[in-house]
């Protein structure tokens, strides 16, 4: 048998080989959600993702008698190193067949990078951004993926492990029963906190009643997570490019920005109809038929991804989360929703799973970051 041969993606062909052998390593795998190509292309690619602004990046793909059996992604995003003063290479988009040999090789290269690079660690599975998919999958190989959510097969743990990768930190995810009302706590911490700090909700029919204040959400963003492990606040240009990218299939029906007097944004909840079935259907893919499954899971649904909520930090524990689940949990009930999957979560952060006391839930998803330090 031939060993590995590592090579780096170059030009546009190896590049759709880069994207694309995930879908032939997970081929009639039930449980994991392929991303739209085109998409992770305009991730990928320099030209058009704005996280390049202040990131480097090479992808490479492992080899074995002339066939693909590997492939990572390596980024250095100088603005998280200055801001939480690390030096750390993250790695991402990594995806192996089960051969140590394989897995080793793909690691080793990232790590050599890092050293060249003068860097003290290497972390991920993590993407340019928060907003890029991350977390090596630990717990809940037989549950359906999100869209938003990273898959992998049980023996990606143990090649990291002996690999000398160790835990750095986990997010875990919520499966929620919609119940058959809001519950009563809910609606009255709601409506206290809308008085009392003299607070409103959108009313938004249409994605365009939103777009005025995506800004406003995004920064509140920014400044909800900026404790949150290794959060980047997103710049003008990167806000520019989630606005476009994400809000023109936003239903305002499952939307929820609560505004201060000054109509900015002091919490949100922004929440999708799952669309994970209909990208297996899709196979990354929006042509000939793949926008025809999307489009349906678009309008007819009985899950719904909570992609993102956040709060400002002035009104965290003032109950502000309340007021969106009230409206979201509502339109959930009113519209034949059955279940709602969380966001993940940091395990340490206690106000965001506290949310969910008030519902019949259960944990159904853990990812990890691990790391590497060098000696």
């Amino acid at each position: 048998m031939k060993s590995i041969e590592i090579k780096e993606v170059q030009s546009k062909r190896d590049l759709n080989k880069f994207i694309s052998f995930a879908d032939k390593l997970y081929k009639g795998n039930k449980y994991r959600v392929p991303q739209l190509h085109s998409f992770e292309k305009s991730t990928l690619i320099k030209e058009k993702n704005p996280a390049f602004d202040f990131c480097e990046a090479k992808y490479w793909l492992a080899y074995r008698d002339n066939k693909i059996v590997g492939r990572i992604a390596a980024i250095l995003n100088h603005k998280s190193n200055e801001i939480w003063n690390e030096k750390y290479m993250r790695f991402g988009w990594v995806d192996f067949i089960d051969d140590i040999e394989v897995s080793s090789a793909l690691i080793k290269t990232v790590e050599d990078w890092a050293k060249e690079k003068g860097l003290t660690a290497v972390h991920g599975p993590l993407g340019f951004t928060d907003m890029d998919l991350e977390g090596m999958l630990v717990y809940g190989f037989d549950e359906i993926a999100t869209q938003a959510t990273l898959y992998n097969y049980p023996y990606y743990i143990e090649h990291l492990e002996k690999l000398g990768y160790k835990k750095d930190t986990d997010w875990i995810q919520f499966e929620i029963e919609v119940p058959e009302k809001v519950p009563e706590k809910v609606k009255r911490i709601s409506d206290l906190v809308l008085k009392r700090y003299d607070l409103r909700i959108l009313d938004a029919k249409k994605s365009k009643d939103i777009l005025p204040y995506a800004k406003s959400m995004f920064n509140t963003l920014n400044e909800g997570f900026k404790d949150l492990y290794g959060y980047v606040a997103l710049t003008e240009k990167q806000i520019d490019y989630y606005v476009k990218a994400y809000f023109s299939i936003i239903n305002t029906k499952y939307v929820c920005f609560v505004l201060d007097k000054n109509d900015e944004v002091v919490g949100f909840g922004v929440t999708l109809l799952s669309l994970s079935e209909a990208l297996q259907k899709a196979k990354g893919k929006l042509f000939p038929f793949g926008f025809i499954h999307i489009l349906k899971a678009l309008n007819k649904n009985t899950k719904i991804d909570m992609l993102l909520q956040g709060v400002k930090p002035e009104y965290i524990n003032k109950g502000v989360a309340a007021v969106f689940f009230n409206k979201l949990m509502q339109a959930y009930i009113d519209n034949g929703i059955k279940t709602a999957i969380s966001s993940h979560a940091l395990e340490t952060n206690k106000a965001a799973i506290q949310i969910f006391d008030d519902y019949n839930t259960r944990q159904h998803l853990r990812r990890r970051i691990y790391i590497k330090h060098f000696e």
